[in-house]
């Protein structure tokens, strides 16, 4: 790419604003250029605004902390600066489906992280390796917004990373019937340890809105474009528990799977591992050459070990085996605010720059 495209985050003083920030950092077709965030935040510098907030592992790139915090509700002032947006604003639904309409109708693309627009029919929800042909629902959503290059793009659930490929991988084996639990780290509540201490030594076997999002949320994925809309795949049916655990970065899931037809654990694990997608065959900046690992070894995969494979872009699957009720169990393991997250949506981004569907104004 001759020139990069102006990037905006809105929603940048928060965690999974911090992590875009970070992953955008030398990115070869994309410049942090405007960063927004409430009221509260706008007019400050990114580094004031942050202050001792900065959540991520690596530095605050040096490229930021001087950029001037725009106010995220003024929204004209904003989409002019930039050729498209990421979005993890933080507010209610509502106003989320809202302020991300009005982004889009100013002509500027919106690549979300937020929940709010993920059952829109025409708004595809893209984990790019599985389903990027759902990208064509925007033409139809374009003329629903009254737009010629503005549109909205999300990317699903950071707790059915875990799983999910999998599930496209072994397609042909029918998956029919899948009972998941979910440990879900802090990070995707947008917490570290020093703010959250209780969670220390502790279980909470509870995530708000979480198990709906587990259970439905692959069958958007899995499903096909008719008529200008996303239909959801009928088949497997999924049922899901989601805890939340003392880690900070990686969600773990504990899957057992029924398949229509009855394949060998050597053919579940070689389609795993030639498992690929758009992003690996376009070579996008941000794609994982393997997609899928699957470890041997009994104890993994395992958080400290095998979270940031492929830098965190890779979903790790460990203990495939029989089972005695179901056909087999595996542990499964991704990066939930990078895969899951952030991650996820700039793959999602190169993939639509790709495509054609992000250019520059």
């Amino acid at each position: 790419m001759e020139q990069k495209l102006r990037v905006g985050v809105l929603g940048a003083t928060g965690m999974v604003g911090q992590r875009f920030i970070s992953l955008l950092e030398d990115h070869p077709w994309f410049e942090v250029v405007t960063v927004a965030a409430s009221e509260r935040s706008a007019g400050k510098t990114y580094e004031r605004a942050v202050l001792d907030r900065w959540k991520m592992a690596l530095p605050m790139p040096e490229s930021v902390k001087g950029l001037t915090v725009l106010n995220v509700n003024e929204v004209e002032k904003v989409a002019a600066t930039v050729d498209f947006v990421f979005s993890a604003v933080d507010m209610t639904k509502d106003e989320i489906r809202a302020i991300e309409e009005e982004y889009a109708k100013t002509e500027t693309p919106v690549v979300s992280n937020n929940s709010a627009h993920r059952w829109t029919p025409d708004v595809p929800m893209v984990v790019p390796e599985i389903n990027s042909e759902h990208f064509e629902v925007i033409e139809a959503q374009k003329k629903r917004l009254g737009t010629t290059r503005g549109f909205i793009a999300v990317k699903p659930n950071c707790s059915i990373q875990s799983y999910a490929p999998c599930l496209a991988a072994w397609k042909e084996f029918g998956p029919k019937e899948v009972v998941a639990t979910t440990y879900q780290a802090i990070s995707g509540a947008g917490k570290t340890f020093e703010d959250w201490p209780e969670m220390e030594g502790n279980i909470i076997p509870y995530i708000g809105g979480e198990e709906e999002k587990s259970e439905q949320e692959p069958l958007r994925v899995l499903g096909h474009v008719k008529d200008g809309q996303i239909v959801k795949a009928s088949f497997p049916k999924i049922t899901c528990q989601c805890v939340r655990v003392p880690v900070l970065d990686g969600h773990t899931a504990a899957v057992f799977i029924n398949f229509e037809k009855k394949p060998t654990k050597d053919q579940l694990i070689e389609k795993l591992l030639s498992y690929k997608g758009y992003p690996q065959e376009a070579k996008l900046p941000s794609a994982p050459k393997q997609f899928i690992q699957y470890l041997e070894e009994d104890n993994r995969p395992q958080v400290k070990l095998d979270v940031d494979f492929e830098k965190g872009m890779g979903v790790s699957i460990g203990r495939l085996r029989e089972d005695s009720i179901y056909d087999y169990k595996f542990i499964g393991l991704s990066h939930n605010t990078v895969r899951g997250a952030a991650g996820g949506a700039v793959l999602c981004a190169e993939a639509l720059t790709s495509k054609g569907y992000i250019k520059a104004k």
